[in-house]
């Protein structure tokens, strides 16, 4: 494998990522319920001194879960090991990450339902017995062995929890959803990252912010950044709601928090397509982007706005689209 190469840039934004990330669950912004759950898991966990039970997180991306995972090993005081499904492509993969833990360790796998069913099957005695069973030699002669593991937590992050088989999802003792923020819980993100950064905002500024984050952290946190650098170059230094809504204008980010590919994606269903039905391949093909970063980035929002709904034929513009986007409603029928 290729070695991936970081620019300065690159490292310092990712730098930036991580100081922003909450280190405790009382740092946490939002995702009440769950929090509610790890607190008492955690706690129970603690007193017996146990491993916490696996973990199973699904939502859109940029909710939190990776933080989760590592505000789990944090609150635990164990080892946190990352790794993502994709990166998994051998049984043996997965034995060399298990046979390394230590006990209590937090094994945290990213896009789990990108695992193939027979990886998959690999981790039910692992998670159930602490067990891994590894063939050793071929044919009539192989035999299984069994390789004892210590007591760990297997966190699971995806954002499409459809995908993962149910043998597997009900091997997680926790399993929750995470929802998209609240504008006021994305005003406390912005404030409480700003002062990470050494950012004056107001909250004025931090609320046109977090009303064009598109109910995400991490959204937040990179408008955050650029509404900063607009505001040092071209405002007095303080991020105002006035600094705010220039630099979002700079951006192509409405006031409902649509990008460019936001429009593009509406504007294709509604002008191309006469409102919808149409699948989602074709979708993808028509504004140059992957069929799974629609999926999973775009369609979520779109659909919590309001602005499509998915139905057995494909995607459907509604007509609060075409009003967002100042055309006439086709009448299809699609879209009643």
């Amino acid at each position: 494998m290729t070695p991936r190469i970081q620019t300065p840039e690159a490292a310092f934004e990712e730098d930036l990522d991580r100081s922003l990330r909450p280190r405790r669950l009382e740092d946490f912004v939002g995702q009440e319920p769950l929090k509610a759950q790890l607190k008492v898991a955690l706690e129970a966990a603690k007193q017996r001194g146990e491993a916490l039970d696996h973990v199973l997180l699904a939502g859109p991306p940029g909710l939190g879960k990776t933080s989760l995972a590592q505000i789990l090993a944090a609150e635990l005081e164990v080892d946190f090991v990352q790794t993502a499904g994709p990166a998994l492509e051998r049984k043996a993969d997965i034995a060399a990450f298990l046979s390394a833990l230590e006990p209590g360790s937090v094994f945290f796998v990213d896009e789990i339902h990108r695992l193939s069913r027979a990886l998959e099957e690999t981790f039910y005695p692992a998670m159930e017995d602490r067990e891994l069973p590894i063939t050793v030699g071929q044919g009539a002669g192989a035999r299984v062995m069994t390789v004892p593991l210590p007591p760990f937590t297997l966190v699971g992050a995806t954002t499409r929890a459809g995908l993962l088989s149910r043998p597997l999802r009900d091997r997680f003792g926790i399993q929750h959803r995470l929802e998209l923020y609240t504008e006021e819980e994305l005003a406390t993100i912005v404030r409480r990252s700003a002062t990470i950064l050494g950012c004056a905002v107001d909250p004025e500024g931090a609320r046109v912010i977090a009303r064009r984050s598109r109910g995400t952290p991490r959204v937040a946190n990179r408008l955050l950044k650029r509404v900063r650098d607009y505001a040092e170059v071209r405002g007095s230094g303080v991020v105002d709601a006035a600094a705010a809504e220039a630099a979002l204008e700079l951006l192509e980010i409405d006031h409902l928090g649509l990008d460019r590919l936001d429009r593009e994606i509406l504007t294709a269903i509604c002008e191309r397509f006469d409102g919808g039905p149409v699948g989602l391949s074709t979708l993808a093909a028509s504004v140059g982007e992957e069929q799974d970063t629609i999926e999973d980035v775009y369609e979520p929002y779109l659909m919590q706005v309001g602005f499509l709904k998915r139905t057995p034929r494909g995607r459907v513009a509604t007509p609060a689209a075409f009003q967002h986007l100042g055309l006439e409603p086709s009448g299809s029928p699609g879209l009643f």
